[in-house]
């Protein structure tokens, strides 16, 4: 009889739940910092991608094209402030892939004017001899007549 090794699907779910609190600090700095960008380069595949959803048009990154122009704005003095943090989440695990559905709210300065938005992003995991890794993460804001379900918002 073959053995396989299961982890506790708590244990998955906090494996989870670190990734996604490390990328939302891996973005996020206050006046003065800088934010470290380079660590989501660990958090995901070398083929994941990241999509932002938010025109009629996606915009599909790899990470480092991800990471570049934010980078930029940064070095420039335009971007001076950022954070990122999830409001709610709900995560579902299915032997060796994963997907969180969240809701998140963001805050900056950028030119010197403050801006504050909340969105919606789906990232989908996949457990890789690495341990757990995100392979793709999809994101879209609210804007009018877009708001984020009530039901994601109560989780």
């Amino acid at each position: 009889m073959e053995s396989t090794t299961q982890t506790a699907p708590e244990a998955v779910k906090r494996e989870l739940d670190k990734l996604a609190a490390d990328f939302f600090h891996a973005v996020s700095f206050e006046p003065g910092g800088k934010p470290p960008y380079e660590t989501i380069h660990t958090l995901f595949i070398d083929a994941g991608l990241l999509i932002k959803n938010t025109a009629q048009v996606p915009e599909i990154s790899t990470v480092a094209q991800f990471i570049a122009p934010r980078q930029a704005l940064v070095a420039s003095g335009e971007l001076t402030r950022f954070k990122e943090w999830e409001l709610s989440e709900t995560t579902q695990v299915f032997g060796n892939i994963a997907h969180r559905y969240s809701a998140y709210g963001k805050a900056g300065t950028q030119n010197g004017k403050a801006f504050e938005a909340r969105g919606v992003i789906s990232t989908q995991f996949v457990k890789t001899p690495q341990g757990w890794k995100m392979s793709a993460m999809a994101w879209d804001d609210e804007r009018p007549g877009l708001a984020i379900p009530d039901g994601l918002l109560s989780r």
